[in-house]
């Protein structure tokens, strides 16, 4: 068996990073500022320009590192420069979409939570949901798990459902979709940073929030 202790009043060095949806960023960006989530946020990375505003507005270092085919080793290895320089013991990918390398995901083992629309396996792509609304589907969701090598198939920390019927439309799919997926992944960080989750094999075991906690992670 193996055992550590933690300092409860630490807070967890998170790096964020994220595309072009910001949804799950602009959501984790309001619980830390009012203290629903405890962390301090060190950076964002991403692969374009869109947030970058925004984030250094709040006074936190953005870091644009442009991904291609040719260019991604250097890509990756600025990241890991990033994660380094800034000591992030946590990687965040608030919808950031770009398949992480092999060697990254193994060297991060257990440092990195993902979202992504679990509950749709059936439709892969940039528009799940417009596919899940064409099929007629009954429940959409989303899943936050911890990164490895095989493409969202790591552990699972957190997962949720929200019912949808005829009457809605496509876009009322994705609204919904991208409220779970923002609660969902916060529920998940939220779990990290106290020390609750313990991976075990290709499982993750999820020990629940004490009383005085709860609220925060269920804030929506």
């Amino acid at each position: 068996m193996e055992s550590a202790f933690h300092d409860a009043a630490h807070r967890t060095k998170v790096l964020l990073m994220v595309s072009n949806f910001g949804h799950c960023l602009n959501d984790l960006l309001y619980r830390w500022k009012i203290g629903a989530l405890p962390i301090d946020i060190v950076g964002v990375v991403s692969n374009h320009l869109t947030y970058q505003k925004v984030i250094v507005n709040n006074d936190i270092p953005f870091h644009h590192i442009k991904v291609t085919k040719e260019n991604k080793p250097e890509s990756e290895a600025r990241l890991m420069s990033v994660v380094e320089e800034s000591g992030a013991e946590l990687v965040v990918l608030a919808r950031y979409m770009q398949i992480l390398s092999d060697a990254v995901c193994e060297r991060m083992s257990g440092r990195i939570i993902n979202i992504h629309h679990s509950f749709l396996p059936s439709f892969k792509g940039a528009n799940p949901y417009k596919q899940a609304y064409d099929r007629g589907v009954k429940l959409i969701g989303a899943t936050a798990h911890y990164v490895t090598a095989d493409l969202d198939e790591g552990p699972i920390i957190e997962q949720d459902t929200v019912r949808v019927n005829h009457a809605q439309s496509a876009d009322d799919y994705v609204s919904l979709g991208r409220d779970v997926e923002a609660q969902v992944l916060a529920r998940a960080i939220h779990a990290h940073i106290h020390n609750r989750t313990f991976i075990n094999g290709n499982r993750t075991v999820v020990f629940p929030a004490s009383p005085g906690s709860y609220a925060s992670e269920r804030m929506g």
